[in-house]
């Protein structure tokens, strides 16, 4: 018996639950990159870009490209880069409310947080 998909969707969630590899993809979704530009960009040890792509791979959401010496990275689809920007779409939404709870705070303990219902 397959596993339930909401079983697969953590799963793939947990892939995608590294700092690193966010990055990694949130790169893939500009273009293709080398391991040797994404080193530049990621600033990590060789070994750990290298772990954090195989991980990428297992789950099918990279593929490779070897030209000479050079391995290539790109996206398996674009609908990993569409996932990033609607996350970020997200993240963007729940900051901004924050963002408008803590200016209510902040200006609630500056009139001596004493902050009542509005007067009708």
């Amino acid at each position: 018996m397959s596993a339930p998909l909401y079983q697969l969707k953590a799963e793939f969630f947990k892939t995608l639950g590294h700092p690193v590899r966010i990055r990694v993809l949130e790169l893939l979704s500009e273009r293709e990159h080398s391991v040797a530009e994404m080193l530049g960009e990621v600033g990590i040890e060789p070994s750990h870009l290298s772990q954090q792509l195989a991980v990428l791979r297992r789950a099918n959401l990279v593929v490779t490209r070897k030209e000479g010496s050079n391995v290539y990275y790109s996206l398996t689809s674009p609908h990993v880069a569409e996932l990033l920007r609607v996350a970020r779409t997200i993240l963007s939404g729940v900051l901004a409310g924050q963002a408008e709870l803590l200016a209510d705070l902040r200006a609630d303990a500056a009139g001596g947080g004493t902050a009542g219902p509005a007067p009708t």
